[in-house]
């Protein structure tokens, strides 16, 4: 052997050593602790993700409140036009909120401000990609600010920012004339 090729052997081996060990330990993966697959979106603000045990996690969109959908039979061959009304604009948040977790891989990054009575972790919501699910939603006029829980939410600012700009531009449920918010629907639906 060349002097040459003995100076070069020990690195060569060194790297070797490096190469087997990324097969055999993978690269770390930079998904954060909070960051969690979806199971099904339930509808426009709401999902269950799993955590790492395979648990679900029931959540509840923080800030928001976006029309219901029909959940019943009864609900669905309504004939009243108020729910028929609610349940459009409900079925279109929920597709929109589909598509956003799709774009997003199928996961969400949770920041979890409260627990509801239901057991559901009220959170803000992300997209692996850093998209905010609420303030994709408000801006587009398929969700309301839910002022009432406002002073909880981190993002407030940036959440009635949007829904500013989607009054301004009769976006969504703010071009309908007809439109009830969630909340007064529901009471108003007992």
């Amino acid at each position: 052997m060349s002097k040459t090729q003995i100076a070069i052997f020990p690195k060569i081996k060194s790297l070797s050593a490096a190469i087997v060990l990324l097969l055999l330990f993978g690269c770390p993966q930079n998904i954060a602790p909070n960051n969690y697959p979806v199971k099904r979106v339930s509808d426009g603000d709401t999902l269950v993700a799993s955590d790492s045990a395979g648990k679900d996690i029931k959540v509840r969109f923080a800030c928001i409140d976006a029309p219901e959908i029909a959940h019943t039979n009864a609900e669905k061959n309504s004939k009243a036009s108020a729910q028929k009304n609610q349940f459009k604009w409900g079925n279109l948040a929920h597709q929109r909120m589909q598509q956003l977790v799709k774009q997003g891989g199928g996961r969400v990054v949770l920041t979890v401000t409260d627990t509801d009575r239901y057991g559901r972790k009220v959170s803000e919501v992300r997209l692996s990609n850093g998209i905010f699910a609420q303030e994709v939603l408000t801006r587009e006029g398929l969700a309301m600010v839910y002022r009432p829980y406002l002073k909880n939410c981190p993002s407030a600012s940036v959440l009635e920012q949007a829904e500013a700009e989607a009054k301004k531009n009769r976006r969504g449920v703010w071009g309908d004339s007809k439109f009830v918010p969630a909340w007064q629907f529901r009471h108003n639906d007992k």
